[in-house]
């Protein structure tokens, strides 16, 4: 079913609004999970290949709805939720709309290979919070921040 539902999110309504970034978000965000035994079936390269496909899509909808500006497709895992998320926004891929740290990666690969190995989607496990709690001493100064690793593709007709 993930890679139907990868598939559909090309299809899906799409708006491009820079000044409304709010509508974007709500509009062009997708949270897609995968039963166990889809994640088990299914290969970093077939997941790959199913984002890849539906970035080639929404570029070629982009042109023809005659959008002149930057526009980025990205994927990320949402750990915590033990979801795959993606979105279009009218942003370069150095500007996206995340409220803190998030690092770009080269392939999707290493995002998508993350969310079928993880052993207990959204679930958060003891060590991971008692390294939380090991840390809640830290000044505001020190964040422990773990930026979320990002996939993007840009898809407008002008880059930045």
């Amino acid at each position: 079913m993930l890679l139907t539902w990868i598939a559909e999110v090309a299809d899906e309504p799409l708006v491009l609004e820079p000044t409304d970034r709010r509508a974007e978000w709500e509009t062009n965000t997708w949270w897609l999970s995968a039963e166990d035994e889809d994640r088990k079936s299914l290969s970093v390269t077939a997941v790959v290949a199913a984002f890849e496909r539906t970035a080639s899509a929404i570029q070629v909808r982009i042109r023809e709805l005659g959008f002149h500006g930057v526009a980025t497709f990205y994927v990320w895992h949402d750990e915590q939720a033990g979801q795959l998320r993606c979105s279009t926004g009218s942003v370069p891929v150095e500007a996206l709309s995340f409220g803190g740290a998030y690092e770009l990666c080269d392939g999707l690969g290493p995002v998508i290979e993350g969310f079928l190995t993880c052993s207990a989607p959204g679930a958060i496990g003891w060590p991971v919070l008692e390294d939380v709690q090991s840390h809640s001493e830290q000044t505001a100064a020190e964040p422990a921040t773990v930026p979320i690793r990002v996939w993007a593709c840009r898809v407008g007709a002008a880059s930045r």
